[in-house]
């Protein structure tokens, strides 16, 4: 015969101090590990939603970005002609050469704060193979124009970048901004886009570009484009697919921000634990006279040790949900930081899924169950009469 949950509910209430003293501690420790799962997989969203299950990025062999690539200009056609290319509407193959840098730009409101910027070098064909991509303000730059667009995710937040503004390409050669673009929340966002040519020419780049992106008639003919591009030794180049590239672009910023989270919220949760040991310790000198009463009306060592156990992971309960709920309101939250494989900052954000929900609440009420397991015992143990004596 178990004892009735009424009972460990009545319990919490008349304690309410101690309780949500404990439960704080909890919902801290839930809204901690939560926030780091949502952040990790805000990184994972944010990079792997910029590819296209269509499209096939080819790099210099031997390259881990786009940013140490450069394939020649003859490698193009080679590249563009491969089995498997998709033919755009104009009967050509479809697919397009871009060049990529780096500009350390200064931040506004942040007086003297430089961070990375990546500014890509593009064609009209960029924009073809990416539906995704959506000019919300402005225009897309003209072909041989010193023009250029910024994605949301940068807009407004380095000197130069907003509609009308200009910024520095190159020493005394000057870009203007003339559009703003949306990219379903991806990585592009975070990127300026500019005329293929006009990069190239003002860093002396003329002969080589840093990536060549074509989309296949079907997903299923990457590994035919894929055995062609790889097996030809005039080229030297490897090829992914577009979605495979960004993912592995997120790995070391996802696993750095788990890392971070996870030893953060570790720390947090041996404390949580020994704040719950601590209150139902408390509770179990308190309530020497009911466990003795619940014994002498026949309730087993078993139903006393599995009513304060049960009273714990209650309470651990009441404090992740609590935790978790917090936790949802930083999916509200746009958070900037360095991509470790491309040093660019990039705008993520979290991204709250019911699986990391899941997670972050079980943890807490296992946090419970661990703090509430020694206290139980001792409750369990405890001799019916010394218990009435008091």
């Amino acid at each position: 015969m178990f004892i009735p949950i009424v009972y460990n509910l009545r319990s919490l209430r008349v304690r309410w101090a101690t309780t949500l003293a404990s439960a704080a501690g909890v919902a801290l420790v839930v809204f901690v590990i939560a926030s780091s799962l949502m952040l990790a997989n805000g990184v994972r969203r944010t990079m792997v939603s910029a590819g296209d299950p269509r499209n096939v990025l080819v790099l210099r062999k031997g390259s881990d970005s786009e940013l140490a690539s450069s394939i020649e200009n003859d490698q193009r056609p080679l590249v563009l002609s491969a089995p498997g290319v998709a033919v755009a509407s104009d009967g050509t193959p479809n697919g397009t050469a871009e060049s990529v840098i780096v500009l350390a730009m200064t931040k506004l409101g942040e007086e003297g704060l430089v961070a990375n910027v990546q500014v890509r070098g593009v064609s009209p064909r960029s924009l073809e193979m990416r539906p995704s991509l959506r000019v919300v303000s402005g225009r897309a730059p003209r072909a041989g124009s010193d023009e250029a667009m910024v994605g949301i995710g940068v807009r407004g937040r380095f000197q130069g970048l907003e509609l009308g503004q200009s910024f520095e390409l190159k020493s005394d050669r000057r870009v203007q901004v003339v559009g703003v673009f949306e990219a379903a929340g991806s990585v592009f966002e975070s990127e300026v886009w500019t005329d293929l040519e006009t990069l190239r020419s003002s860093f002396g780049r003329d002969g080589v570009y840093s990536s060549i992106t074509v989309q296949l008639a079907s997903p299923q003919r990457y590994s035919e484009f894929k055995a062609a591009l790889e097996g030809d030794p005039r080229l030297g180049v490897e090829t992914f697919r577009e979605a495979q590239y960004y993912e592995k672009q997120s790995e070391g910023t996802s696993t750095l921000v788990m890392v971070l989270g996870v030893v953060v919220g570790l720390l947090f949760s041996v404390a949580a634990t020994l704040g719950g040991m601590i209150t139902m310790f408390s509770a179990v000198s308190q309530r020497t006279r009911e466990i003795g009463t619940l014994r002498a009306l026949g309730f087993s060592k078993f139903a006393v040790l599995a009513s304060f156990a049960c009273e714990s992971t209650l309470l651990a309960l009441f404090g992740a949900g609590i935790g978790g709920l917090a936790a949802l309101g930083m999916s509200l939250v746009h958070f900037s930081m360095t991509n470790t494989a491309t040093w660019q900052e990039i705008r993520f954000s979290f991204d709250p899924t019911p699986k990391v929900l899941a997670t972050s609440v079980a943890f807490g009420a296992l946090l419970g169950l661990v703090g509430g397991s020694i206290p139980s015992r001792s409750a369990a143990r405890t001799s019916p009469i010394e218990a009435m004596r008091g």
